[in-house]
């Protein structure tokens, strides 16, 4: 397990401050921040990928033949 050391400024030690205000440990704190940062990360990524999908023809007449023949399959 890796061992780090940071210096805070003003805005990190507030936000350490609020993620320990209930009892959680500084390490925990700043563990589960981590981790908290991934998964904003990957939906942050997921939110534009789907937003440059939006307007991309190709997929939206790719999902379109994708539904016609789910309705297709659905009807008989």
């Amino acid at each position: 397990m890796t061992v780090v050391n940071f210096r805070t400024d003003a805005d990190a030690q507030r936000a350490l401050d609020e993620l320990t205000a209930d009892g959680t440990s500084i390490s925990a704190a700043i563990r589960q921040a981590l981790l908290d940062s991934v998964v904003m990360r990957k939906r942050d990524r997921m939110r534009r990928e789907s937003l440059e999908l939006v307007d991309d023809a190709a997929d939206l007449a790719e999902s379109r033949a994708i539904l016609a023949h789910m309705e297709q399959l659905r009807e008989g």
